[in-house]
């Protein structure tokens, strides 16, 4: 059975090493969000470091999940000192389980909140897939399906909530969820 991959990207407003309380705010939120979307059911696992790595997240070890890689239209800092993203790459069991992890809790609230954090690129923030059981997606595949999400629109190569597609590649009912809209942030 096919698996969902979810790949996430967005530029901070300033650097994640930036002592300025939103950045602060912003990373400290970080490790329990991860830890409440490890346990919801669907979730399958996320790129990690392999153990041991130091750097900045171009210079790390990311294993199976291959070299991180950035869209071409990133232009920030690439170092420890000026490097300004946030990215994630996942694995869920069905889009239902990962758009309910998305759309709850500790990460809703921060979704609320990413207008504090995250400038504005006129690019799409994620993007979803379906992988075979067994294929571990790697950073490369998530920025590729971004990118092509931005420049062709959703597809069954990627595609964005709500602009579902099933693993057949079949759009509407068949991805068995209604769109939820995030509340716009004040």
């Amino acid at each position: 059975m096919p698996h969902l991959a979810l790949y996430t990207f967005g530029v901070l407003t300033s650097p994640l090493a930036d002592p300025a309380p939103l950045t602060r705010e912003f990373h400290d939120r970080a490790e329990p969000i991860y830890r409440q979307i490890s346990q919801h059911p669907g979730y399958l696992a996320h790129a990690e470091v392999v153990e041991g790595g130091t750097g900045s997240h171009f210079d790390l070890d990311w294993g199976v999940w291959g070299e991180f890689v950035v869209p071409n239209w990133y232009s920030k800092g690439r170092t420890v000192e000026d490097i300004a993203l946030a990215a994630t790459l996942s694995l869920w069991t069905d889009l239902r389980s990962a758009c309910d992890a998305v759309y709850s809790g500790l990460h809703r609230a921060a979704l609320n909140r990413r207008r504090d954090w995250f400038d504005r690129t006129g690019h799409p923030s994620h993007v979803f897939w379906w992988v075979p059981d067994g294929v571990t997606p790697t950073w490369q595949d998530g920025v590729s399906r971004l990118e092509h999400l931005h420049e062709h629109g959703s597809a069954p190569h990627g595609f964005a909530y709500p602009h579902a597609f099933a693993p057949d590649g079949t759009t509407g009912g068949s991805t068995g969820i209604e769109p939820r809209p995030v509340p716009p942030a004040a």
